[in-house]
């Protein structure tokens, strides 16, 4: 690793933070036109929320990848070292994506029980109980 000079280290940072902050107006402006802010009516077309959560997905990678390699330094520092950083990392990502998983499949179930109680039922007509329904079991 060489040694920058204190000119070029501080042209280095300000040339990411621009790099940031332009990647931060890209992301606010595909957030604002998701939601329908630029274009009226866009927001109604649902498939429209993929692209554009796909793209600030991507987007939010590439900054948090810039900030650890540049910011953190481990740019600089041995492969093994980053990827002790890195793995644990995406362990937590993976994590967060394995929640918000099951969290859903446990609103989807609460729903179905919600639907199942809210049902009426009638009751049976007849006779019912124990020993009325034993009558099968006298073969």
């Amino acid at each position: 690793m060489s040694h920058k000079t204190y000119e070029e280290s501080k042209k280095a940072v300000v040339k990411g933070l621009f790099l940031l902050g332009f990647v931060t107006l890209i992301e606010v402006f595909i957030s604002l036109f998701g939601k329908g802010h630029i274009i009226p009516g866009i927001n109604d077309i649902a498939w429209i929320a993929y692209p554009v959560g796909f793209i600030i997905a991507i987007l939010s990678i590439y900054k948090a990848y810039f900030i650890i390699y540049e910011f953190m330094h481990m740019a600089y520092e041995v492969k093994g070292l980053a990827l002790t950083v890195l793995l644990p990392t995406s362990l937590l990502i993976w994590a967060l994506f394995a929640f918000f998983q099951e969290g859903t499949a446990w609103k989807a179930r609460r729903e179905f029980v919600k639907e199942k109680n809210a049902k009426t039922v009638e009751p049976l007509k007849g006779k019912q109980g124990y020993f009325e329904d034993t009558s099968l079991l006298r073969l």
